[in-house]
């Protein structure tokens, strides 16, 4: 049986997690606030929060974008990634169960999910040796 070199696939996933989070982030710079309802923000308003997140997610495209171009010397950025995805899933779920039920949250909360915990179970296969 062939030996599966999990730090590729890992490296992999980080670049399709910064492409993702610089599309949401240029996304939510550019989208005017009036079709934000489509996405279950009715009558919103300000831009600045809107802005703030978009800095945000082209900021952590940046982290997961170097953490996956040297996933050997990344150890412990990737260790953050798992935990920021981790802290994205509950703050997203939490907003939309006791904030605001817009389905992109829900969305959102799930793919953050999903993407912290492929990261999770990648790291965990890859031998790092005498790294961590």
């Amino acid at each position: 049986m062939a030996h599966l070199n999990y730090k590729i696939y890992l490296s992999y996933f980080l670049f399709l997690i910064g492409i993702h989070s610089f599309a949401v982030g240029i996304g939510l710079l550019f989208i005017p606030p009036s079709v934000l309802d489509f996405f279950g923000f009715f009558d919103y308003k300000e831009s600045f929060f809107q802005a703030q997140g978009g800095v945000f997610h082209i900021a952590m495209s940046a982290a997961y974008i170097m953490a996956g171009s040297k996933v050997e010397s990344s150890i412990r950025l990737i260790q953050f990634i798992i935990a920021v995805k981790l802290l994205a899933f509950v703050f997203l779920f939490s907003y939309y169960f006791f904030v605001l039920s817009a389905w992109v949250v829900l969305i959102s909360g799930i793919g953050d999910g999903l993407m912290g915990l492929v990261v999770y179970m990648l790291y965990k296969r890859c031998d790092f040796k005498n790294e961590s």
